[in-house]
């Protein structure tokens, strides 16, 4: 009957794809024809669930290694009790009613799962066999040679389904067997002990807190600069950074001087690329321009040149296409224009026509004059056919800080303007108002700024500016290079592909 052989200890071949299985039979279903182990142990391995069930179609081979008899499970012992690698094997089995028994010579098996003996000590174990298992010599042998096999096997973890309790899936390597002789290669790789399956996963922070990334740099950097050799990086080290247009092989920028004045300059600038920019005295930059109106570069043509450079250099600083698209109507910037009655306010009131026409609030401060310049006139006109706001109060300009200002109230000339009460109540406005001031062509004498400038935009040649006029920049208004030599200036231009240029101070 199928329930005579529960109990006994079997060994089951499913074949090269699920391997071979070794436990105690704790279920024979006839119907479905299904056999149950208990504490099963897959190729040599403990398996990490306490029951598996075969079915028969899996089986390929089915060898009884131990039939349980009276007290044969006291000398034995239990398989959850010792936990034995391979089950049956090492146990000595008393003998029988008839007192008969054989030796046969067989290996023994470690206490852990993970010892496995090798090939080379499996002569040296006996196990003492009942005239029961007597005539069950062959199957004996052949699970001695089932043994040895499955001693080249990999442990691998095992995935069961729910439904049928039987293995999904167990790849085991190759025997290594080649005549009856393991290969030293598989021994080599395959011979040690395995060890147990942590049950936590690895620590990887609290290993990486133990690494003092600090305390190793500063031995690294001790012992490179008493042996003299170069340290090849510090944590306090940062990499040089270079620009798209930089050469990485020069430690600095190559200084050119390709614009020379006909008089010492008394302050230079230098752009970007190294280029040395020399300033030039009022007087100078009068009569280059007076040359390059003669010659057809007109005072229209220039307010126009320098409106638009100055309105560039605007829509920049209030935050270009980040700020200035049709998604963000909801951001419309607002700039505060302030012009005096004069050239230097007709290219404030220029510029202002191109920033309302980029969408910006402009609102535009000039007192009321019985006479004004034709050309004032003339920017006027075209400023009120924008959206443009004109105001010639102060208590009209807005009370809460707006997001530029733009001065144009300074000139070289005309002194007295700085006397008048519209003057100074537009300089104490811009001075509480809070916001940044840029300065289209301010005057040299620093004192008569009455605003402190962040930025200022000279025109073709920078003027000996002091330190209240901020970041230099310098715009191109299209004064031909023939001009230049015609008034003793060797000129070569600076801008290259750009119409604005930074300054800085040498």
């Amino acid at each position: 009957m199928a329930t005579d052989w529960l109990g006994s200890i079997v060994s089951i071949n499913c074949g090269e794809s699920l391997g071979v299985y070794q436990g105690r039979v704790s279920a024979v279903d006839q119907v479905s024809q299904t056999i149950s182990l208990t504490r099963p142990f897959h190729n040599g391995v403990k398996c990490l669930v306490p029951e598996v069930t075969f079915r028969a179609g899996d089986i390929t081979e089915l060898k009884i290694l131990e039939i349980p008899g009276p007290g044969d499970n006291r000398q034995c012992g239990d398989l959850q009790q010792t936990e034995m690698d391979i089950p049956g094997v090492g146990c000595q089995v008393g003998p029988s009613q008839n007192g008969t028994g054989k030796v046969l010579k067989k290996p023994i098996s470690s206490s852990a799962p993970q010892n496995i003996p090798r090939r080379t000590d499996m002569k040296s174990q006996d196990v003492i066999i009942s005239p029961q298992q007597q005539c069950s010599k062959s199957y004996m042998d052949r699970h001695v040679e089932t043994l040895t096999q499955s001693k080249g096997f990999r442990r691998r973890h095992n995935s069961w389904s729910s439904s049928s309790r039987h293995p999904n899936q167990v790849t085991p390597k190759k025997s290594g067997l080649k005549n009856g002789q393991m290969k030293s290669k598989d021994d080599e790789c395959f011979g040690d002990d395995i060890d147990e399956i942590p049950d936590t996963d690895f620590d990887f922070e609290g290993n990486l807190a133990l690494f003092d990334k600090a305390a190793v740099f500063e031995e690294i950097e001790t012992y490179e600069r008493r042996s003299g050799t170069r340290s090849r990086g510090t944590p306090n080290e940062k990499p040089a950074r270079y620009r798209h247009d930089e050469n990485i092989l020069e430690s600095e920028p190559i200084v050119y001087r390709r614009i020379v004045v006909p008089q010492n300059a008394n302050k230079e600038f230098c752009t970007d690329s190294g280029l040395v920019v020399p300033s030039v005295s009022y007087e100078l930059h009068k009569k280059l321009l007076s040359v390059a109106e003669k010659h057809g570069l007109t005072l229209e043509r220039r307010l126009e040149m320098t409106g638009v450079c100055a309105s560039q250099m605007a829509l920049s600083l209030l935050g270009g296409p980040n700020r200035l698209n049709p998604k963000n109507v909801h951001q419309r910037p607002t700039v505060a224009l302030l012009c005096g009655p004069h050239v230097k306010g007709a290219q404030g009131i220029s510029c202002g026509r191109h920033l309302s026409n980029h969408d910006v609030h402009v609102i535009l401060f000039l007192p009321n004059f019985v006479k004004m310049l034709e050309s004032i006139t003339n920017e006027l006109n075209l400023f009120s056919k924008t959206q443009g706001q004109q105001v010639s109060s102060v208590k009209d300009l807005p009370d809460t800080p707006v997001d530029l200002v733009i001065n144009c109230l300074d000139c070289h000339e005309n002194a007295f303007l700085r006397d008048q009460p519209w003057y100074k109540a537009t300089v104490d406005w811009a001075n509480q108002n809070r916001a940044p001031v840029l300065s289209i062509d301010p005057p040299i004498n620093e004192m008569e700024q009455g605003i402190d400038a962040k930025w200022s935009l000279a025109l073709g040649l920078p003027l000996p500016l002091g330190e209240r006029a901020g970041r230099v920049y310098l715009c191109d208004i299209g004064i031909p290079q023939k001009v230049f030599q015609e008034v003793g200036i060797n000129y070569h231009s600076p801008f290259g592909c750009k119409f604005v240029i930074p300054l800085h101070s040498t």
